[in-house]
């Protein structure tokens, strides 16, 4: 079971502690100044950190490591309250030379297609385009 505990510091500004780690999230208000992650961007964060942490443990599996890894994602907010995330778009950004392509895509694809749950709770509610980039160095 999923646990969290959120507690709050004050103004806008909550701490969340999931046993081994914490995150600070703030929504801004005008003259006050923030120290945390509004919880839409969180979500995009949490999309990005689960597929990142599957391809890196895949690429090293695959030995078909990188010099560096980006992932960055982008996604519109519907106009109509609650507004929700719409057209997602995921690119992987792989830095280096010498890439193994072939296993870099398929570590990308397991991700995208069987191990990411937050991609596929994304999928539940919304369109998401996936991109794999290679950036030479």
């Amino acid at each position: 079971m999923a646990k969290i505990e959120l507690n709050w510091k004050g103004e806008n500004l909550f701490e969340s502690n999931q046993g081994d780690g914490s995150v600070t999230i703030d929504n801004p208000v005008e003259g006050i100044e923030t120290s945390g992650v509004r919880p839409k961007a969180l979500m995009l964060s949490s999309l990005a950190g689960c597929g990142a942490l599957d391809i890196v443990s895949l690429l090293k599996k695959m030995r078909a490591e990188v010099d560096d890894f980006k992932v960055v994602v982008t996604a519109e907010l519907t106009d109509e309250h609650p507004k929700i995330y719409k057209d997602v778009v995921v690119s992987y950004q792989f830095f280096g030379s010498d890439f193994k392509k072939d296993k870099i895509q398929k570590a990308v694809d397991l991700s995208v297609e069987r191990y990411c749950g937050v991609m596929e709770m994304f999928r539940k509610f919304t369109d998401v385009t996936v991109n794999v980039e290679y950036i030479e160095q």
